[in-house]
């Protein structure tokens, strides 16, 4: 079983760095509501373009996504 998406997330979390995908993780763990048990790319997908305000593009999830599947390989 592969870990949730945002337990990958939160291995991408720092306060000194400022990459796009960082500053996603940093975010995402201010975030209350994100489904943070889920695997499911949809689900995550549709959760973050309805509350996602911090996430200026969606292409970062993308990129974020493709790296949490290269992890779980």
């Amino acid at each position: 079983m592969r870990t949730s998406f945002y337990h990958y997330l939160m291995t991408e979390r720092d306060p000194h760095k400022k990459d796009t995908i960082t500053l996603f993780a940093n975010e995402a763990y201010l975030d209350v509501g994100f489904p943070k048990q889920s695997d499911d790319y949809q689900k995550i997908s549709h959760y973050l373009e309805l509350n996602g305000d911090y996430l200026p593009e969606m292409s970062i999830f993308d990129e974020a996504w493709e790296r949490y599947l290269e992890k779980d390989k």
